[in-house]
Protein backbone atom coordinates (compact mmCIF):
# COMPACT_ATOMS: atom_id res chain seq x y z
CA UNK A 1 0.00 0.00 0.00
CA UNK A 2 1.77 3.21 -1.22
CA UNK A 3 -0.31 6.29 0.58
CA UNK A 4 0.67 10.09 0.95
CA UNK A 5 -0.47 11.98 3.95
CA UNK A 6 -2.03 15.54 3.52
CA UNK A 7 -2.77 17.84 6.02
CA UNK A 8 -2.24 20.64 7.78
CA UNK A 9 0.83 21.45 10.52
CA UNK A 10 -0.74 19.69 13.66
CA UNK A 11 -3.15 17.53 11.81
CA UNK A 12 -1.86 14.94 13.43
CA UNK A 13 -0.23 13.27 10.26
CA UNK A 14 2.84 12.20 12.04
CA UNK A 15 0.88 10.41 14.76
CA UNK A 16 -1.37 8.55 12.41
CA UNK A 17 1.67 7.42 10.26
CA UNK A 18 3.01 5.84 13.34
CA UNK A 19 0.16 3.63 14.11
CA UNK A 20 -0.16 2.49 10.07
CA UNK A 21 3.65 1.59 10.04
CA UNK A 22 3.06 -0.56 13.20
CA UNK A 23 -0.20 -2.08 11.43
CA UNK A 24 0.94 -2.17 7.80
CA UNK A 25 4.66 -3.18 8.52
CA UNK A 26 5.91 -0.49 5.24
CA UNK A 27 7.72 2.33 6.26
CA UNK A 28 7.13 5.82 7.15
CA UNK A 29 8.82 7.84 4.81
CA UNK A 30 9.92 11.27 5.85
CA UNK A 31 11.67 14.03 3.76
CA UNK A 32 13.13 15.73 6.77
CA UNK A 33 14.13 12.26 7.98
CA UNK A 34 15.49 11.96 4.40
CA UNK A 35 17.74 14.55 4.32
CA UNK A 36 19.21 14.42 7.72
CA UNK A 37 20.19 10.60 7.19
CA UNK A 38 21.90 11.45 3.67
CA UNK A 39 23.68 14.55 5.27
CA UNK A 40 25.22 12.19 8.54
CA UNK A 41 26.13 9.53 5.89
CA UNK A 42 27.48 11.71 3.68
CA UNK A 43 26.44 10.59 0.73
CA UNK A 44 26.47 12.12 -2.57
CA UNK A 45 22.88 13.41 -2.43
CA UNK A 46 23.60 14.37 1.41
CA UNK A 47 27.29 16.23 0.51
CA UNK A 48 24.67 17.99 -2.08
CA UNK A 49 22.24 19.18 0.65
CA UNK A 50 24.28 20.02 2.88
CA UNK A 51 26.08 22.60 1.10
CA UNK A 52 22.56 24.23 0.04
CA UNK A 53 21.31 24.35 3.64
CA UNK A 54 24.63 25.73 4.90
CA UNK A 55 24.21 28.68 2.85
CA UNK A 56 20.96 29.27 4.43
CA UNK A 57 18.78 27.79 1.34
CA UNK A 58 15.66 25.45 0.80
CA UNK A 59 17.11 21.94 -0.85
CA UNK A 60 15.96 21.49 -4.09
CA UNK A 61 13.69 19.47 -4.91
CA UNK A 62 15.59 17.50 -7.62
CA UNK A 63 18.11 16.99 -4.45
CA UNK A 64 15.00 15.70 -2.43
CA UNK A 65 13.20 13.37 -5.26
CA UNK A 66 16.68 11.39 -5.62
CA UNK A 67 16.78 10.91 -1.93
CA UNK A 68 13.28 9.85 -2.33
CA UNK A 69 14.40 7.51 -5.57
CA UNK A 70 16.94 5.66 -3.49
CA UNK A 71 14.86 5.38 -0.69
CA UNK A 72 12.20 3.76 -2.47
CA UNK A 73 14.22 1.38 -3.92
CA UNK A 74 15.25 0.23 -0.86
CA UNK A 75 13.27 -3.74 0.30
CA UNK A 76 11.38 -2.35 3.14
CA UNK A 77 9.92 -0.01 0.72
CA UNK A 78 8.95 -2.15 -2.20
CA UNK A 79 5.90 -3.76 -0.21
CA UNK A 80 4.44 0.13 -0.13
CA UNK A 81 5.03 2.94 2.13
CA UNK A 82 3.77 6.14 3.53
CA UNK A 83 4.62 9.68 2.58
CA UNK A 84 5.23 12.38 5.13
CA UNK A 85 6.12 16.14 4.04
CA UNK A 86 6.11 15.47 0.23
CA UNK A 87 4.64 16.55 -2.05
CA UNK A 88 4.53 20.04 -0.73
CA UNK A 89 3.23 22.20 -3.49
CA UNK A 90 1.47 21.02 -7.10
CA UNK A 91 5.40 20.83 -8.52
CA UNK A 92 6.01 18.21 -6.49
CA UNK A 93 3.23 16.62 -6.90
CA UNK A 94 3.85 16.21 -10.32
CA UNK A 95 7.43 15.35 -9.89
CA UNK A 96 6.35 12.58 -7.73
CA UNK A 97 4.01 11.37 -10.51
CA UNK A 98 6.99 11.40 -12.90
CA UNK A 99 9.16 9.33 -10.29
CA UNK A 100 6.42 6.73 -9.47
CA UNK A 101 5.86 6.41 -13.59
CA UNK A 102 9.61 6.07 -14.11
CA UNK A 103 9.44 3.19 -11.35
CA UNK A 104 6.57 1.58 -12.60
CA UNK A 105 4.59 2.57 -9.27
CA UNK A 106 1.28 4.29 -8.79
CA UNK A 107 -0.13 6.27 -5.62
CA UNK A 108 -2.99 3.98 -3.98
CA UNK A 109 -4.42 6.71 -1.77
CA UNK A 110 -3.83 10.14 -0.59
CA UNK A 111 -5.33 10.63 3.20
CA UNK A 112 -6.28 14.28 3.51
CA UNK A 113 -6.53 14.32 7.65
CA UNK A 114 -8.55 17.86 7.98
CA UNK A 115 -8.76 19.67 11.00
CA UNK A 116 -10.37 23.06 12.18
CA UNK A 117 -7.64 25.96 12.14
CA UNK A 118 -8.43 27.09 15.47
CA UNK A 119 -8.08 23.11 16.99
CA UNK A 120 -4.58 23.03 15.09
CA UNK A 121 -3.32 26.17 17.28
CA UNK A 122 -4.74 24.72 20.12
CA UNK A 123 -2.94 21.24 19.61
CA UNK A 124 0.29 22.68 18.69
CA UNK A 125 0.28 25.25 21.69
CA UNK A 126 0.09 22.00 23.91
CA UNK A 127 2.46 20.20 21.92
CA UNK A 128 4.85 23.54 22.08
CA UNK A 129 4.44 23.35 26.25
CA UNK A 130 4.68 19.58 26.35
CA UNK A 131 7.92 19.95 24.18
CA UNK A 132 9.26 23.06 25.69
CA UNK A 133 9.01 24.64 21.83
CA UNK A 134 9.28 28.42 22.04
CA UNK A 135 9.15 28.59 18.28
CA UNK A 136 5.10 27.00 18.43
CA UNK A 137 3.80 30.52 18.73
CA UNK A 138 -0.14 31.12 17.68
CA UNK A 139 1.19 34.07 14.99
CA UNK A 140 4.25 31.29 13.33
CA UNK A 141 1.20 28.26 13.94
CA UNK A 142 -0.87 31.01 12.02
CA UNK A 143 1.50 31.74 9.27
CA UNK A 144 2.33 28.23 8.50
CA UNK A 145 -1.06 27.22 8.26
CA UNK A 146 -2.20 30.13 5.47
CA UNK A 147 1.37 28.81 4.45
CA UNK A 148 -0.62 25.60 3.95
CA UNK A 149 -3.28 26.95 2.26
CA UNK A 150 -1.69 28.25 -0.32
CA UNK A 151 0.98 25.92 -1.01
CA UNK A 152 -0.02 22.13 -0.17
CA UNK A 153 -3.70 22.52 0.32
CA UNK A 154 -4.01 22.58 -3.65
CA UNK A 155 -2.17 18.93 -4.10
CA UNK A 156 -5.39 17.26 -2.46
CA UNK A 157 -7.41 19.04 -5.46
CA UNK A 158 -4.26 17.57 -7.75
CA UNK A 159 -5.23 13.76 -6.37
CA UNK A 160 -8.92 14.26 -6.21
CA UNK A 161 -8.70 14.77 -10.02
CA UNK A 162 -7.00 10.86 -9.92
CA UNK A 163 -9.28 9.58 -7.61
CA UNK A 164 -7.74 8.66 -5.04
CA UNK A 165 -8.02 11.46 -2.33
CA UNK A 166 -10.08 10.06 1.13
CA UNK A 167 -10.52 12.98 3.81
CA UNK A 168 -10.50 11.83 7.07
CA UNK A 169 -12.09 14.41 9.89
CA UNK A 170 -8.93 14.85 12.31
CA UNK A 171 -11.11 15.79 15.32
CA UNK A 172 -11.53 13.54 18.11
CA UNK A 173 -9.30 11.31 19.60
CA UNK A 174 -6.13 9.53 18.23
CA UNK A 175 -7.88 5.99 18.12
CA UNK A 176 -11.25 8.09 16.51
CA UNK A 177 -8.88 9.33 13.75
CA UNK A 178 -7.15 5.96 13.32
CA UNK A 179 -10.90 3.80 13.20
CA UNK A 180 -11.75 6.43 10.54
CA UNK A 181 -8.52 6.16 8.31
CA UNK A 182 -8.57 2.14 8.62
CA UNK A 183 -12.46 2.36 7.20
CA UNK A 184 -11.23 4.02 4.26
CA UNK A 185 -7.99 1.70 3.86
CA UNK A 186 -10.20 -1.03 4.58
CA UNK A 187 -8.12 -3.20 7.45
Amino acid sequence: MRIVLLGAPGSGKGTQAKILVKKQGIPHISTGDLLRSAIAAKSKLGLAAKQVMDRGDLVSDEIVLGMLKERLSETDAQKGFILDGFPRNLVQAEMLSELFAELGLSLDHALLIEVDPDEVVARIAKRAEIEGRSDDTEEVVRNRLQVYKEQTAPVADYYKEQNIVSEIMGAGTIEDVQKRIEAVLRF
